[in-house]
């Protein structure tokens, strides 16, 4: 498959051949298990202190005619803490057991639990290609809810990593056609639910992922512009290509093109 190679002003300058990345059947099934691979190794190991909620000093002894004992009280079982006595006799109150005010947890969680999946790595690599694939597919970029410009797929001229300014690269893509997918990605929506007490008051939707072969000024200029990415195409992984669903809007360039197929990668 050949795609054409355009400028920064929309000029065709060549045609490359697609590396055989692209060539991948699509299988959603298997992104979607990457993804979730991918999505549960982030995750951060949480539990409660191992001490939490036993640091009252709590004993009832369940013996006959033991001092301090709940024999013949005719009171519960449970592990009680003496806040008074006047002898023999003890002002308890429940403590340590889960039932308890101030006990611990019946089953907290721990620590020590393993949150990680795991996925062969020839899966990893190839649901990555299918994610390749699916960025020159149409009807599956269009059913991921892009707007599309005109000719797409195309490829990016190498002079398109030099640009390092917003403004240049904001106006260099709005060359290729693409006011109304910047415009859709900007677009915030409030949050239902509890993300709104924990920081992430709006929702934003991704916009167009465009992929260099080093790192350039065009990472930095790219920071703000809501919903692009700039990414290495050595650092590709199924998050950044689509996520649990493949088709994302993508602009590569020459280079990465090029670099995908002569070092093998994902391969």
């Amino acid at each position: 498959m050949k795609l054409d190679i355009l400028d920064i002003s929309r000029n065709k300058v060549g045609e490359i051949n697609l590396p055989a990345q692209f060539n991948e059947g699509i299988r959603e099934d298997l992104v979607r298990r990457a993804f979730l691979v991918l999505r549960s190794n982030k995750r951060q190991a949480y539990g409660t202190m191992s001490e939490a909620g036993k640091r009252a000093s709590a004993k009832l002894s369940k013996r006959r005619r033991k001092y301090r004992g709940m024999y013949g009280f005719g009171i519960s079982r449970t592990p009680r803490k003496v806040l008074s006595r006047r002898g023999t006799r003890m002002y308890w109150v429940g403590a340590v057991s889960p039932n308890t005010v101030g006990g611990r947890m019946a089953h907290p969680p721990k620590s020590e639990k393993i949150l990680q999946k795991k996925i062969n790595k020839k899966e990893r690599k190839r649901a990555i290609r299918i994610c390749i694939s699916a960025t020159v597919a149409n009807d599956l970029v269009r059913k991921k809810g892009h707007i599309m410009p005109e000719n797409y797929p195309f490829v990016l001229d190498n002079k398109f990593e030099d640009l390092s300014g917003t403004k240049e690269l904001k106006g260099a893509l709005k060359t290729f056609g693409m006011e109304k997918e910047l415009e859709r990605a900007s677009n915030k929506k409030i949050r239902a639910g509890v993300g709104k007490a924990r920081g992430r008051k709006y929702k934003t939707k991704k916009g167009p992922l465009i992929v260099v072969s080093k790192e350039s000024g065009i990472i930095r200029a790219a920071n703000n512009i809501p919903g692009i990415d700039v990414v290495n195409v050595k650092d590709l992984n199924v998050g950044v290509l689509g996520g649990e669903v493949p088709g994302r809007l993508t602009l590569w360039t020459a280079n990465a093109i090029q670099k995908l197929g002569e070092e093998k990668l994902f391969r």
